[in-house]
């Protein structure tokens, strides 16, 4: 962790101490976004930080193997929680945390979700029309008709909540979110 300017040996252990109850409760807390709790604390190391850090700084702080530490960074990168920025005269690729956290939220969660939306509408569409075609092919069939009717009306209902999902990860996505749920730039 970077050390701060002049402050004495005892000042310097109280802010890491300090700093430490924050990137483990960051770190364990990180499976919403499910992360694990190494890349976690990555997160919260690179959260502490007053400039950015190359990978083998960051695995000399973490004591993490270069895999364990690319692999975490490429995590935290993918979810736009930390950014991969340039510095004059640096050859070496160097990382810093995000640090808009209503961003990072709503980014993660439009990332998370439409994926999953899309998915799940996929399968729900698909399934409402092969129950279309079973209930004509055995149209008559009242038993039959009467389930699909119950199945079809739970994936609508199920369609119909995947859509307001969307509509909702779209205010995310446009940052309008925020007009209905201003941030506190206390």
């Amino acid at each position: 962790m970077e050390r701060s300017g002049g402050l004495s040996p005892e000042q310097e252990l109280a802010l890491l101490k300090t700093r430490k109850k924050v990137i483990e409760a960051i770190g364990n807390n990180m499976d919403l976004y499910g992360i694990t709790p190494s890349t976690g604390h990555l997160y919260g190391l690179l959260f502490f930080q007053n400039k950015p850090m190359t990978l083998d700084e960051m695995r000399q702080a973490m004591e993490m193997s270069k895999t364990s530490m690319s692999t975490g960074v490429r995590t935290l990168v993918d979810l736009k929680m930390v950014n991969k920025v340039w510095e004059k005269g640096s050859r070496k690729d160097l990382y810093e945390v995000e640090h808009d956290w209503y961003q990072t939220f709503a980014d993660f969660f439009s990332i998370k979700w439409r994926k999953a939306s899309e998915i799940n509408l996929h399968a729900l569409r698909k399934s409402r029309f092969e129950l279309l075609s079973l209930a004509e092919q055995y149209a008559g069939d009242e038993e039959l008709e009467q389930q699909v009717q119950i199945d079809l009306a739970k994936i609508d209902e199920a369609i119909r909540y995947y859509q307001w999902l969307i509509r909702l990860i779209e205010t995310l996505e446009s940052q309008e979110i925020f007009k209905l749920v201003p941030k506190d730039n206390g």
